[in-house]
Formats: C-alpha cells, structure tokens, sequence
C-alpha cells in the first residue's frame, strides 16, 4: 500500500478501520476481553499483511482531525465546577508530571547510550497520558466525580504541556542550539496564555453566532466544525491547540444550554457519541497497523537492544506516576493544612486508580514521528527510529498492563458512593418541579388546557418529587405499555407501506414523531432507574 496513497488506498484503508473497530468491539462485548488491547492486535495483523506493508501514519493526521474532536468532545462533557475546584490537582498533573515524567524518561534513555537531546525528546513523547483512553472511560461509573473529574482534565491538558515540549526539544535537535531554561519558559507561558484566550475568544465568537442561527441542523453542523475553528487560529499563531480546544469546549459547556436548542442540542449528542467511538477505535488500529512497520524500520540499534531500552522505559514511564502520586499529594497535605482541604483527602488505596491510570496511546506515537528525520544542516537525526519503536512499544505494555486491570484497581479501592451528586440531582428535581407547579395554572389556563387534563399532570409532578412506595413500579409498568403500544404502531405503519397504501416519504414522516416518542420513554426509564437507585443505595 503507497503510504501517499490514492482515493482507492484511501477507502480500503477506511473500510479496513472501520470493520476492525466494528468487529473488535463486538467481540470485546462478548468475551470480556480489553477493547483496546483487541484493537491494537487487529491492527497489528492488518499491519503484518502486503496491502499495509508501506502504510505510515500521518502525524498531522493525528494531530490535527484526531486530536481536536476527541478533546472538544471530553470538554463538552467535563465539570467546569469540578475542575475549577480541583484545579491544584490537575494543574500539577498536567505540568509537574508531565515534566518529572519527560525528566524520568530522559535521564533512563541516556542511561542507556542515548544523547540527551534525543532522550529528552523520547521523555516528551512519552509524557503525556492518553486523552483517547477507552479503559479508564470503560471503569468510569465506579469512579467519583472528583477523581473521574481530575483525570480527565489531566489528560485534556498534559497533551498541551508535552507537545510544548516537544517541540522546544525538538528545534534543539534539528537546530543543533544549546538548550534555554528561559527560553522554555517564554515558550510555556506563550502558549498556555495564547492557547486559553484563543479557546475563549472562538467560543464567545459561536456563542453569538449560534443565537441567530435558525436551524438545529445549522447548530448540529457548526458544533462538528468547532474544535477545528479552535484548533487551526491557535497552531497558525503558534501557540497552543490543544489549549484552545479545551478552553473551547469548556467555555461551551458553560454558556451552551442558554443558546442551544433541545433539537441541536440531541442531534449533537448522538454524532459525538458516535463520532467519539469510532475516532478512539480507529486510532487504536492505525497504532496497531504501524507496529510492523517500526520494528522494520529499526536499524540504528538492534531488535534486541530496542526491546530491552522499551521495556525500561516502560518501567520508568509507570513508577514515575506511581511515586508522583504517592509523595506529591503528601508533600502538598503536609504545607497545605487548611480544614477545607483535610475533608478533601483521599485513602492511599483510592489514590492507586489515578496513578494507575497512565496508558499512553496515539498521541504519543504521532509526536514521535513528528520527529524530522534529518538537522536544519543536513544531519540525519541519529536514533529517530528507535524513538519510535520504544514508544509504540511503551503503549502496548501500558495498554496490556495498566488497561485490562484498572477495573480490579477501581474496586479494590472502594470509593464511597458520592452523596455529594445525589443531593445535588434530588435538588434539581425537587426545584423543578417545585418551578413547574407554580407555573402549571397560569400555563393551563393561558393555553385552554381541561382542568381534568391540568389535574393529572400536577400528580404525576408530585409524584415525582415524592414518590410514593412502589409508584416507581406503577411508572415503569405504565412506561412498559406505551413502548408495546409504539411497537404496535410500528408494525402497523410498515405492514401499510408494505401493502402499497402509503410510500416511504409518509412512513419516515410517521416513524420520526414516533422515534421522539421512543427517545422520551426512555429518558423517563432513566429517570426512574436514578430515582430507584437513590431510594435503594445497595442497587447503585
């Protein structure tokens, strides 16, 4: 397969991801096996084949269609709240260990033969966490709000921070110049600052356009282009993408619900949704499919040698998260002894999951073939492929390693379910329904509503706030029959298309009011599930 390759090339290769991310989800689904772990070694056979034998992933690629959709849509569903009152934490994590990992990782490189500037770009690559990682999404129930919150800012941000790096570590290699502390720091500052103004300025900017924009479908099409109109400002003024993205998405979240539509807004949800999975799945399976190609393409050290150097480093890029997170909160408890922070502690067994979960993932390997091949003078970069072969290596041991066993990890340290959430839902419920029968009159009577009818619905709003024994039952069966009764319809309108007595148009005009239908009962099965699960502790 011509890695340039033609429109051809380019549909098999899309047709190739998209059955393995379809077929390796099923079968992950059925055997309990790691999705990602499934999804590597199917990449990883498409890789071994002829077809794929020249096949290279594209960095930019990675960098600039994977990269910005799947941060856009973590922003969206991320707690402007939570990271706000978590931000210490996260911002240690996204910088200070991004840097003590990149630090780490260098000095075991060198250790090894390698020249430091080659080794500190290594350190960089392998800093960050993986933003796409499925295994920590797959245990996300069973974590609080709080540690869930905190992992995924962190690897929102940390790809901002090691990319910075990268790049400073990299115009030392390709430049052949002495390295700058104060450089670096000018170049932190400059593309965090810029990164965050830009993500807020792209966003407000949307806000205001989406005010006059008429049609949900018109809200649904500029929430897919909004990562990009981020992402591209920022990398054009060279400062932070990843920054913008989130910055984006985060200021989205905050003022969105005032300006978007409930139709743009369930339109949105459900491409993201999928959008989301399909990106995460195909990135796993280009990682795999590129694994051959950087065990060929090692010729600078041996096969040998690189596997030993892979799988210190491995050993490095795991134990420095684990000492980072079993001394720095320690060291910070310690100066920081003010009663607000002593209630948000945390047990040593509940900090195991947030320094287990580390997977490194297509991120990391796209960085490592931004790595030039030859200087700014000429000089082939020495030991750019095993750069690569380490890191591709690094990802499937964190994978095969921290993945598949991060869920043991989660239940062994027996977070206590979060009241804090709880409360918070049983007041939101409780205020609006309060809102909604003081508004129920007036409402009825201005839109001619039969007291009967206006009656019905002020008990089904109490019976919501307080319900009643075994009304959650009642609703349930209730809701039962009307999704029997939808099906019936169903039948019916196909059985009368079949027959020839309406055409298709009618029938996907039918069928849409009856999906809305299908859609509203089932949001009404979680309402009750969540309110089932209050009242019995022991089922949630």
């Amino acid at each position: 397969m011509n890695t340039n390759g033609t429109g051809v090339e380019s549909l098999e290769l899309i047709v190739v991801v998209a059955v393995g991310v379809l077929a390796m989800g099923w079968l992950s689904r059925r055997t309990g096996l790691s999705e990602p772990l499934l999804l590597l070694g199917a990449g990883c056979l498409a890789g071994l084949t002829p077809p794929f034998a020249g096949f290279a992933l594209s960095p930019e690629v990675v960098l600039f269609l994977f990269l910005p959709a799947l941060l856009y849509w973590e922003a969206l569903t991320s707690s402007v709240r939570e990271i706000r009152n978590n931000v210490r934490s996260i911002a240690l994590q996204a910088t200070g260990l991004v840097l003590a990992t990149a630090v780490a990782v260098a000095a075991v490189a060198h250790a090894l033969g390698y020249n430091w500037p080659i080794a500190f770009v290594l350190g960089a690559v392998l800093a960050p966490t993986d933003a796409a990682a499925v295994a920590v999404a797959a245990v996300a129930k069973a974590m609080p709000r709080r540690i869930l919150t905190v992992l995924r800012a962190e690897s929102l941000l940390n790809d901002g921070t090691a990319l910075v790096l990268l790049a400073v570590t990299i115009e030392v290699v390709t430049d052949e110049r002495p390295f700058s502390w104060s450089g670096t720091a000018l170049a932190f500052v400059e593309s965090y600052v810029g990164g965050i103004v830009i993500g807020a300025a792209i966003a407000l900017l949307l806000i205001a356009v989406r005010r006059r924009l008429p049609a949900p479908l018109l809200h649904s099409a500029l929430s897919v282009a909004t990562p990009f109109l981020a992402y591209l400002p920022a990398e054009l003024l060279h400062v932070s993408g990843v920054l913008a993205v989130v910055t984006c998405g985060l200021v989205t979240t905050r003022f969105g619900p005032g300006v978007i539509g409930s139709d743009a807004r369930i339109q949105a949800i459900a491409f993201w949704e999928v959008a989301s999975y399909l990106l995460n799945g195909a990135l796993f399976i280009l990682v795999g499919i590129q694994l051959p190609a950087a065990v060929r393409a090692l010729t600078s050290v041996s096969l040998a040698q690189a596997a030993i150097a892979a799988c210190v480093v491995s050993v490095a890029v795991i134990g420095t998260r684990l000492l980072w997170f079993y001394s720095v909160p320690y060291l910070v408890r310690f100066l920081d002894r003010r009663p607000q922070q002593r209630d948000r502690r945390i047990t040593a067994p509940q900090r195991l999951p947030l320094a287990w979960a580390g997977m490194r993932g297509a991120i990391s390997l796209a960085a490592a073939l931004t790595v030039p091949a030859v200087t700014a003078e000429g000089h082939v970069v020495e030991q750019r492929d095993a750069v690569v072969f380490i890191t591709a290596v690094v990802i499937v041991v964190t994978l095969t390693f921290l993945g598949p066993t991060l869920p043991t990890v989660v239940r062994r340290a027996r977070f206590p379910e979060d009241e804090v959430k709880t409360a918070e839902l049983t007041l939101a419920r409780c205020h609006m329904s309060s809102a909604a029968l003081r508004a129920l009159p007036e409402l009825a009577q201005r839109f001619g509503v039969p007291e009967a009818a206006t009656l019905r619905m002020a008990q089904d709003i109490e019976d919501r706030m307080a319900p009643a024994p075994g009304s959650t039952r009642r609703r349930e069966s209730v809701r039962r029959l009307e999704l029997a009764l939808l099906q019936v319809k169903r039948d019916t309108l196909r059985d009368l298309r079949d027959t020839g007595r309406i055409d298709d148009i009618v029938l996907r005009t039918v069928q849409e009011v009856l999906d809305v239908e299908e859609v509203r009962l089932g949001r009404k099965a979680h309402d009750a599930a969540a309110e089932a699960s209050q009242d019995d502790p022991a089922r949630s």
